[in-house]
């Protein structure tokens, strides 16, 4: 078992990517970092779906994982690290792992090929000859809604014996298929949901953890579903998950990550709630809807 493999699960952040006036945010970076340090979280994916990677730069996203290993070490946390890669091209893809050869991560986060559509024999031949190639372990990301492929429960077993992936990041959206691949995995072989608004159902069939932009905020109260559920106190663990349930709707309710930038942004963590194109800030009618949310929940915490 790589030492990624024994550090995937619990519950993962998808790191949002701060911008302010076209570039990189480093101080909003750095604050965010020094924040989710001291909260419960078990690892951190940089430049994936919620951390707008597809429009960074390679300079950009190397700057990001610099920033974020030194803002870790400075607060005495060893969180693990994946990067976020995809692409279409199976010899790009093996041009990107060579540029992030030697960089200080742990491990990447691939998803499928998009817009190709590839057939599940090509998909094997893909995924392997990039486990292959890489240099650090590999977790497949199965996301069918952005890719236009899934990869099926036969296809990911076959990939599940390639001793260089070691987990999934599962966001297929079909609950059957997701529970027969954790009846059918074998031993080992990590799976984490990605699918926010079906969290307590994954950690209850069976997940080993999970990977949410909505944990962002309530962080302790997601991390503490997947502890009551391994105790045994369902009750507690439902009630915590109902608690935070609709930000899970809300959060997604235009594109991510722009809603959960629009509230970190409230709440001071960044310094702008700015996207890149061809992602767009949250409409006037979501803003006062998180607005709204985000006032009646910091009632809620007040002393009485």
């Amino acid at each position: 078992m790589t030492d990624l493999q024994s550090r995937l699960h619990g519950l993962w952040l998808p790191l949002i990517t701060p911008f302010r006036d076209g570039a990189l945010d480093v101080t909003s970076l750095r604050r965010i970092v020094r924040h989710y340090a001291g909260e419960p979280i078990d690892g951190l994916i940089l430049g994936a779906t919620s951390g707008e990677g597809m429009s960074l730069t390679t300079a950009e996203l190397e700057g990001l994982v610099s920033v974020v290993l030194a803002e870790l070490a400075a607060s005495s946390c060893h969180l693990p690290i994946c990067l976020g890669l995809s692409g279409a091209s199976t010899a790009r893809m093996k041009e990107t792992l060579d540029d992030t050869a030697d960089w200080p991560i742990d491990g990447y986060l691939i998803a499928s090929p998009y817009y190709i559509r590839p057939s599940q024999r090509g998909l094997v031949q893909h995924f392997n000859a990039l486990a292959d190639h890489a240099a650090w372990p590999i977790v497949l990301y199965n996301i069918p809604y952005r890719t236009a492929v899934n990869l099926t429960n036969e296809t990911l077993l076959a990939l599940a014996a390639h001793p260089n992936i070691v987990g999934m990041k599962d966001c297929s959206a079909d609950r059957a298929q997701s529970i027969d691949f954790l009846n059918r995995r074998p031993a080992g072989f990590r799976v984490l949901t990605g699918e926010d608004a079906q969290t307590f159902d994954a950690l209850s069939d069976g997940a080993d953890g999970a990977i949410l932009l909505s944990a962002h905020l309530e962080t302790k109260t997601f991390a503490a579903i997947r502890t009551l559920l391994r105790q045994g106190n369902r009750d507690a663990a439902l009630a915590a998950w109902q608690s935070v349930a609709g930000l899970t709707r809300l959060l997604f309710a235009e594109p991510s990550p722009a809603p959960a930038k629009h509230w970190l942004w409230r709440q001071g963590l960044i310094d702008s709630r700015e996207v890149r194109l061809p992602m767009v800030e949250v409409s006037e009618d979501l803003a006062s809807w998180l607005d709204a949310e985000i006032e009646r929940r910091a009632q809620v915490l007040q002393p009485a």
